[in-house]
């Protein structure tokens, strides 16, 4: 126990003056206001420089309780500048011949600026110098490739705009240790960023915006941050040639098909052909469209009606192919169909009920009928044989006529029927043919209307 009281005891002494040189030599360096060339050149100003590289472990500040500045540059696509002041560091140009010079970046104290939207390593090429100015600012230029995380929002795909945002803070140090400050005015980032992202990629670049996060902590004891907000928006041209305007054809192609009547000609196998074709079109298209966000597209809500209507459409062919070939052996249409479908929906697509036919007609067969059977209820006593046998044969044609009779008010009743029927499918077709117009001319209007829109936000 001895031994390991006493270690400690001579070990403090031989560590203490260390420290105190350090401390000791740190102020006396810094104190030499400027670095002293021996010649006007950039290897006199390397070697008056060599003491000042030994420093680079620490930060580069006379007192430790001053954070340094750290301004951060920023441009889309481009270079991701950092600068700050080394107080170790200056001297007179004209006596060293030079304003500025380029050194290796290991032998400076170097910020540890981070994205916090960092998702991949940077695989940007490394710079390997820094810039050093005659007053002490350091500038540290290298290029970045962000692969950042960003919550999309599609509802609007294609003509959407995203807002995405870069944090810039360190990694270790406090806000009482390192601050960060915008370097460039917001305004400047935007338009070299839009001339960077002119030929770029599919997202037009809209505006950059910074904001520094506010910490309300007094003791600095938090990282201090910087945050870019970007807001972009995709060039919707190519996604409206290849996915909504072929789409758009086929299903005003499905409209017109309405025109086909189903009489005369296979319907029913035009609009499988369409609905064969409009699948594969998604299924080629599948890769264009947005697999990620929160929210389901509006363009696949699109998409899915299209198909759904068509799939209608295609029912409704059958069922008016049905109606026609078989309403015959149907039996009457129920009285809500009638009331609902033949008064109602009729007047709505300017197909009205047929009016029923005269009753005059039947009215007279029925004054005939019932002449015959007065005349044969009230005979004569002075009739001859003759006419009793006329009046025989009379009688017998009145049943004939009146089998006929009942005959044919069947076949009028199994005729009408069956004409309601066929109207029923007629004022369904017709419909669907409505609600097809309507829809095509409401997405279009959406369509249209949305993307103007996005470019006006």
């Amino acid at each position: 126990m001895t031994s390991k009281e006493t270690a400690p005891k001579w070990l403090l002494p031989s560590v203490m003056p260390t420290v105190v040189i350090l401390i000791t030599l740190l102020p006396v360096f810094c104190s030499t206001a400027e670095v002293n060339c021996s010649q006007p050149d950039q290897p006199s100003l390397l070697a008056a420089l060599s003491p000042a590289f030994d420093l680079r472990a620490i930060r580069p500040v006379e007192d430790q309780q001053t954070y340094t500045n750290i301004s951060v540059y920023f441009t889309l696509y481009g270079i991701l500048g950092v600068w700050w002041r080394n107080e170790f560091i200056s001297w007179d140009p004209e006596q060293c011949g030079i304003h500025s010079i380029s050194l290796p970046k290991e032998k400076f104290w170097v910020p540890d600026i981070v994205i916090n939207e960092f998702m991949e390593e940077n695989k940007a090429p490394s710079v390997p110098f820094v810039y050093l100015f005659n007053d002490g600012t350091v500038k540290d230029a290298f290029p970045v490739r962000v692969v950042s995380s960003c919550n999309l929002n599609i509802y609007t795909f294609p003509f959407d705009i995203q807002n995405c945002s870069l944090t810039f803070n360190s990694y270790i140090y406090y806000a009482i240790e390192i601050r960060v400050f915008l370097g460039r005015d917001t305004e400047i980032t935007t338009e070299l960023s839009k001339k960077v992202m002119t030929t770029m990629g599919e997202w037009e670049l809209l505006d950059i915006t910074a904001k520094k996060r506010v910490n309300n902590d007094e003791s600095g004891l938090y990282i201090d941050m910087l945050a870019f907000y970007i807001r972009v928006r995709r060039r919707s041209t190519m996604y409206v040639v290849n996915l909504l305007l072929p789409s758009c054809f086929l299903i005003t192609l499905d409209l017109f098909s309405f025109l086909l009547p189903p009489k005369s000609t296979d319907r029913s196998a035009f609009k499988m052909t369409l609905i064969l074709g409009y699948s594969v079109f998604l299924l080629i298209m599948n890769d264009l469209l947005p697999v990620t966000g929160n929210t389901i597209p509006l363009i696949n809500v699109f998409f899915s009606l299209c198909l759904a209507l068509m799939v209608a459409s295609l029912l409704e062919t059958i069922l008016i192919t049905n109606l026609l070939s078989n309403s015959s052996d149907f039996s009457p249409v129920p009285r809500w169909i009638r009331v609902l479908v033949l008064n109602f929906l009729g007047c709505l697509v300017c197909m009205p009920r047929k009016t029923e036919k005269p009753k005059d007609s039947e009215q007279r067969k029925n004054a005939v009928v019932t002449g015959f059977e007065s005349d044969e209820g009230s005979p004569g006593t002075g009739q001859s044989a003759g006419e009793d046998k006329a009046l025989h044969e009379l009688r017998s044609l009145s049943h004939i006529l009146q089998a006929i009779r009942s005959e044919v008010e069947q076949q009028q009743k199994g005729n009408q029927s069956s004409e309601e029927w066929i109207q029923v499918g007629f004022i369904i077709d017709r419909l669907l043919f409505g609600l097809y117009i309507v829809f095509i001319s409401v997405s279009f209007l959406t369509i249209i209307i949305v993307w103007v829109n996005s470019y006006y936000n």
